[in-house]
């Protein structure tokens, strides 16, 4: 009997030390309202250009990327970050497999099926053909690359890279100096 109850007391235990491990694993919460970052389409952002240019983020994404899903739950859920991003660029979210035609700079870009899926053109030629995801873009003021960044990227090194375009330090400084002398907006 004294096992049995032994047995017992170590699965209770067992099942509450796991119960905290997987409360550990949870993605943080997201931020809404005034810390979220003000997301807008494409369209929008070129409306908004017209009056007030800035500097854009293009996140580049799909509907079935979990690595963007990652991403939108840890990075782009930053409030310091997002606040960042929300006074110095224009944020764009571009689903790279939309059906919907954009005319840009007296282009038209479509939707072009291939295989079970496709791609947009537009997605294709802001990450000069290299489609994977994500791929977050950096556009100047003038609409035009700056620079691709493919791939998941953390706060801490998302943050270091949005500044580097923000502040127009990438036509001044190379990227290891910049990154290595790099202090967080956290503690400006």
């Amino acid at each position: 009997m004294k096992k049995v109850l032994l047995g017992m007391g170590a699965l209770v235990l067992l099942i509450t030390s796991l119960s905290f491990t997987f409360k550990k694993l949870e993605p943080p919460t997201q931020v809404s309202g005034h810390d979220a970052i003000n997301w807008i389409t494409w369209e929008q952002m070129m409306e908004k250009s017209k009056t007030q240019p800035r500097k854009v983020i293009v996140d580049v994404y799909t509907d079935w990327c979990g690595w963007c899903k990652r991403m939108d739950a840890t990075t782009f859920s930053d409030a310091c970050l997002s606040k960042y991003i929300n006074d110095t660029y224009y944020a764009v979210k571009f689903d790279a497999e939309q059906k919907q035609d954009i005319v840009f700079k007296d282009k038209t870009y479509k939707f072009v099926k291939n295989g079970m899926r496709g791609y947009h053109e537009l997605a294709a030629e802001m990450t000069h053909g290299q489609l994977s995801f994500p791929t977050v873009v950096f556009l100047d003021e003038k609409i035009d690359v700056i620079q691709s960044i493919p791939g998941y990227r953390d706060t801490k090194e998302f943050e270091t890279i949005a500044t580097y375009f923000g502040r127009n330090e990438h036509l001044k400084t190379p990227w290891e100096t910049y990154q290595k002398n790099y202090t967080p907006l956290s503690k400006n």
